[in-house]
């Protein structure tokens, strides 16, 4: 039986491939366009890869298994696997020489949106590479989308599984009810809010390149950018700074309630409680270090604000773009950005890190508790808005959490033994798997990266990159030996 459910997932995944495989003939044409002989590594590689897709996709063929959630934990990670694989293909075969920890590193962090880079030099890097990590970016912000709303809350350890409380009853209410339509008006959000950006990047003065590229990049909540100084190539332009923060809160929202509203009105589903935490802390954690950094180094109001709104917005969506170095704030706001980094979006979301919905079940968890000290034979229910959270998901919660902190443990001692100091190493193991992308100071901060590091932190990084993006639990299960007992 393990065997079919394997056969099966990677079938679906080969497939997967081919469409990735034809994906690359984009940044093909880009070079073309641009007049660039790099066009030929992609050509190769979209052959490369679609060749081994299609083969393996006939080798695997066969009928499916009925969806279990065996299947589900083996088809998630499988499918992550064979995009990271079949997206460092071109970044590998590159003119720019990386090793392949260097490789895969860069592609993982394409794909599970985290955003760190490997590389120096992007803004003489042929114009179809910058476009084939942002194409990553924004592909894998579709397939991260359709993991935490289709396949993790089937699986009960992350994703909109809470979501099942705030629909009611009647199926007709659900965005889920009908697959085609709710994938159609995902598509359209997406799509549209993709193009909207790039747009508003346009008119504020980028480059259709940079326009296009940053828009993608954005709407993902990844954070690649086409240049090495991220947003601070633009200088202050407020417009740019400003527009960009609007759309990577937009991109943190979860995206069933976007459909609730644009298709059905349902203007209730806006007061969900993860959004208003969300943007609750992201305001106040702006606005602290705003009125930080002008009081402590005379910086401009206006402008402190708006770079602490564009830099706090890109932690907390973990898309992970500088506008400036905002450790060199003070102590107070690189403490701030460190706890920040664990926090995140929303769940349904492109986001990663630990999200807010975690964290408004946590409270209401903890609160209960101490009440419960107080009335001991008292009956208390935890509460997410007005809906009641069952024993399931609250347990679901606590134990990512524990295994969320656990794994920053154990990857820190492992960065430390890779020989990388106190900040770098937290920071690092923190960022991939919060998917957040820059760390704190001097070699992995928001006016670093990581090119400096070796092949086996590449290897470690990325596997908690993975690790991060697909919750921690859905990988961790299938360690477990009695997962593949039959």
């Amino acid at each position: 039986m393990n065997a079919n459910l394997i056969r099966s997932a990677i079938h679906v995944a080969a497939v997967c491939g081919m469409y990735l495989a034809t994906a690359m003939l984009l940044p093909a044409l880009v070079d073309l366009y641009y007049r660039d002989d790099h066009w030929r590594v992609f050509a190769v590689s979209a052959f490369m890869t679609g060749g081994i897709s299609l083969l393996t996709a006939t080798a695997t063929r066969g009928a499916p298994p009925p969806f279990s959630k065996r299947f589900g934990f083996i088809l998630v990670n499988v499918l992550w696997i064979v995009f990271s694989i079949a997206g460092v293909v071109p970044i590998y075969f590159s003119s720019l020489g990386l090793t392949f920890g260097q490789a895969i590193f860069e592609a993982v962090s394409a794909v599970t949106t985290t955003g760190s880079t490997s590389i120096s030099g992007l803004d003489a890097m042929p114009k179809g590479l910058l476009m084939w990590r942002s194409l990553l970016h924004w592909l894998g912000g579709i397939g991260i989308v359709a993991l935490g709303l289709f396949i993790l809350p089937f699986l009960r350890v992350g994703g909109m599984s809470f979501f099942r409380m705030e629909s009611s009853d009647n199926t007709s209410d659900r965005p889920f009810a009908r697959l085609a339509t709710f994938t159609r008006a995902f598509i359209a959000i997406y799509v549209g809010a993709t193009a909207l950006c790039a747009v508003a990047y346009d008119i504020g003065g980028m480059t259709r390149f940079d326009a296009i590229n940053h828009a993608m990049s954005t709407i993902s909540t990844g954070g690649f950018s086409t240049h090495d100084a991220s947003f601070g190539n633009f200088g202050d332009n407020r417009f740019l700074l400003w527009t960009a923060t609007f759309f990577m809160l937009l991109g943190s929202l979860p995206f069933s309630i976007m459909i609730l509203f644009a298709v059905r009105r349902r203007v209730d589903t806006l007061r969900d409680p993860q959004i208003v935490v969300f943007l609750g802390y992201v305001c106040v954690f702006s606005i602290l270090a705003a009125v930080y950094n002008h009081l402590k180094n005379g910086v401009d109001f206006g402008y402190a604000l708006t770079h602490s709104f564009f830099n706090f917005a890109s932690i907390f969506s973990t898309t992970g773009f500088a506008s400036e170095d905002y450790t060199q704030w003070g102590a107070f706001v690189v403490a701030a950005s460190f706890i920040a980094t664990f926090m995140g979006g929303c769940s349904g979301s492109t986001s990663g890190g630990i999200k807010a919905y975690r964290f408004v079940i946590l409270f209401q968890t903890v609160h209960v508790g101490l009440k419960k000290l107080i009335y001991p034979d008292a009956v208390y229910s935890v509460r997410y808005g007005r809906l009641t959270v069952d024993a399931e998901t609250q347990k679901s919660v606590l134990v990512f959490f524990f295994a969320f902190v656990f794994i920053w443990a154990m990857g820190s001692l492992a960065m430390g033994a890779l020989g990388y100091d106190i900040a770098t190493s937290l920071s690092s193991v923190l960022t991939a798997l919060a998917n957040v992308g820059p760390g704190v100071g001097n070699v992995i901060g928001p006016a670093g990266n990581f090119s400096a590091m070796n092949d086996p932190a590449f290897y470690l990084l990325s596997f908690l990159m993975l690790l991060g993006r697909l919750e921690v639990l859905s990988v961790m299960v299938l360690l477990l030996p009695t997962f593949w007992r039959n």
